[in-house]
Formats: structure tokens, C-alpha cells, sequence
């Protein structure tokens, strides 16, 4: 009986903070086998891999609160890469100053990656077509549409201005580190203390009490779909800074998987309803580690990939015995 009661008590435990305690271990285990693991060096390659993994998890992080999923991310980031350079080069239309460009590089990619995030809620608000459906579209179509644009050329540059975003510091810190240490306290403190917070969880927990209680779900579906791609926008603009190049068909590949498995490690439910950006952090940053413990220690990463599975296969069921 005693047996049974701690079993009882430890799955609950481990669906909150089994997060916390994973991410801990596997800094202990670092310590002890992974050669030069304690050095600014490896921090600043862990935390620049993870940094637009971050980002994205978070706009996925909202969408799946709502219980939505977002496969468009990848494609988002793709055009959102495709487009800044078009501006910055002067491919569009003469630019008065280079600076002139960049600003808008900065600006306009990201709000066009936005509006691609909103027609995605529009399609599932307008249309009730299922989300992972809807995002679909984009999925596919999306790169496509980057490709057009760049004529599938890749663009190379070197455009230090531009490039800060994903190769500066600021205090000795990676400028892409600040961004997604600011992006991950607001979303947060939205998410906790707001009242658009509580209608995206009221949303995911159960959309029709919602709407009888007065919450506008169709505005807050197109909204978080716009956040999301925001923020896609964002991570896109940051890798080809650190690649100093635009590929389309490379840019955002693969990411919606990462970012989802962030979310689903990181402890957000994934029918919607309960959500935590700061685990979304954690998740990434266990993900990260793990690929990255071993490779240090000459493990393929082919079998990276199976343990990064795993780990995902083993955090969902960890969520249902926790909400059992």
C-alpha cells in the first residue's frame, strides 16, 4: 500500500517538476563525463543553438493552449529569411542608405511572417478547419513561396549591420540570447497575468464554457496563430544572420518538430488548456543538451535523434499519469 501511495504521489510530482529535475541531472551528468563542459564556450554554443528553437516554442507554446497546433513555423522562417535580404541588398527598390534597409529588413519580413501567421487563424476561425490542417497549407505552400521569391538562388552576404541580430553581443551576451530572454519573460507574464492570458488557456481548457462566459475565441485563435508567426518571422531573420546567407529550401527546416517538442518537454499540454513558457525553455534546453552530451561523447547523431524521440514519448505519458 505504502508502494502504491508514493507511486501515486510521484507521478504528479514528476509532471510538474520532472522538467527542473531532467535538465539538472543532465547538467550533473555534463559535469562529470563531457570534457570542457564547464567553460563560457560551451554555454555560448548550447544557448545559440537553442535560441530560435526558444523563440518559436513560444508562439507554439501559446497555439497549443488553445489546443491548435502550428506546422507552418518552418515555412514562416523561410520567408521571412527570403525576404530580408531582397530588402537590405536593394533587390526590391533603391534604398536612400543602407541603414534605411536594414531597418526595414528587421521590420517588414517579420510583419509579413505575421500576417501569414493570421491568415492561418483566419482559416481556422473563419472556415472551423481543423488546425493542424489549416497550417498545413502553409506548411507546404510556404516554401514554395519563399522559393519564388528568391528564384531558388541563394543569397549570400556580409552585412554586419543586418548581421548583429544574429552574431553580436551586447555585455559579452549574444544579442540573439537577449531577444529570446525578453520574448520568453513576456510571453510569461502575458500568460500568467494578463486577462488575454487567461482567455488562451480558458480557450484550450474548454472553448464552448469559454465562449458562453464571454471570451472572444475566435480573437484570441487569431491572435496567438499571429504571434506565432511573429515570432517565426524573428528566428528566421536570426539564422541566416548567424549563416550570413538565405537558403529557402534550408531556412526553418524541421523546426516545427523542434519546437513542438519543446513544448511537449517543457510541460504544456497538448490538448490544450494548461501552458508554461518557462517550461518551454527547459524543454528546449534538455533537448539541446541531450544532442549535444552526446555528440561531446562520439555518439552519432542519428541516435540523438532517437533519444530526442524518447524523450518526447516519455514527457507526454509523464503528462497523462500526472493529470490522471
Amino acid at each position: 500500500m505504502a508502494t502504491a501511495s508514493m507511486r501515486l504521489e510521484l507521478a504528479p510530482f514528476l509532471a510538474r517538476y520532472g522538467t527542473v529535475v531532467a535538465l539538472l541531472a543532465l547538467i550533473a551528468v555534463n559535469f562529470a563525463v563531457t570534457p570542457n563542459f564547464a567553460s563560457l564556450q560551451t554555454l555560448n554554443v548550447n544557448l545559440t543553438q537553442v535560441c530560435t528553437i526558444v523563440i518559436v516554442g513560444v508562439g507554439m507554446t501559446l497555439v497549443i493552449a488553445t489546443g491548435g497546433i502550428d506546422l507552418s513555423v518552418g515555412s514562416l522562417m523561410a520567408i521571412a529569411g527570403a525576404l530580408a535580404p531582397l530588402i537590405f541588398l536593394g533587390k526590391l527598390f533603391p534604398l536612400p542608405h543602407l541603414y534605411v534597409g536594414v531597418a526595414l529588413a528587421f521590420v517588414v519580413p517579420v510583419l509579413v511572417a505575421g500576417m501569414f501567421g493570421l491568415f492561418n487563424g483566419w482559416l481556422i476561425t473563419r472556415f472551423r478547419i481543423q488546425p493542424i490542417i489549416a497550417t498545413l497549407v502553409l506548411f507546404i505552400a510556404g516554401r514554395g513561396i519563399a522559393q519564388v521569391m528568391t528564384n531558388g538562388d541563394l543569397q549570400v552576404f556580409k552585412t554586419p549591420e543586418f548581421q548583429f541580430i544574429g552574431l553580436g553581443r551586447v555585455l559579452g551576451i549574444p544579442f540573439q540570447v537577449w531577444i529570446m530572454a525578453v520574448i520568453v519573460i513576456v510571453a510569461a507574464w502575458v500568460l500568467q497575468k494578463t486577462v488575454f492570458g487567461r482567455e488562451v488557456l480558458a480557450t484550450g481548457g474548454n472553448e464552448a464554457a469559454a465562449r458562453l462566459s464571454g471570451v472572444p475565441t475566435a480573437r484570441v485563435k487569431l491572435l496567438v496563430y499571429g504571434i506565432s508567426g511573429l515570432l517565426s518571422g524573428i528566428a528566421g531573420l536570426i539564422v541566416i544572420a548567424i549563416n550570413s546567407s538565405s537558403d529557402a529550401n534550408l531556412v526553418g527546416l524541421g523546426m516545427e518538430l523542434d519546437a513542438i517538442a519543446a513544448v511537449a518537454v517543457g510541460g504544456t499540454l497538448l490538448s490544450g488548456g494548461r501552458a508554461t513558457v518557462v517550461g518551454t525553455l527547459l524543454g528546449a534546453l534538455i533537448i539541446q543538451l541531450v544532442r549535444y552530451t552526446l555528440l561531446a561523447n562520439g555518439v552519432p547523431d542519428a541516435a540523438a535523434l532517437v533519444v530526442k524521440a524518447l524523450i518526447i514519448v516519455l514527457a507526454v505519458w509523464l503528462q497523462r499519469r500526472g493529470s490522471a
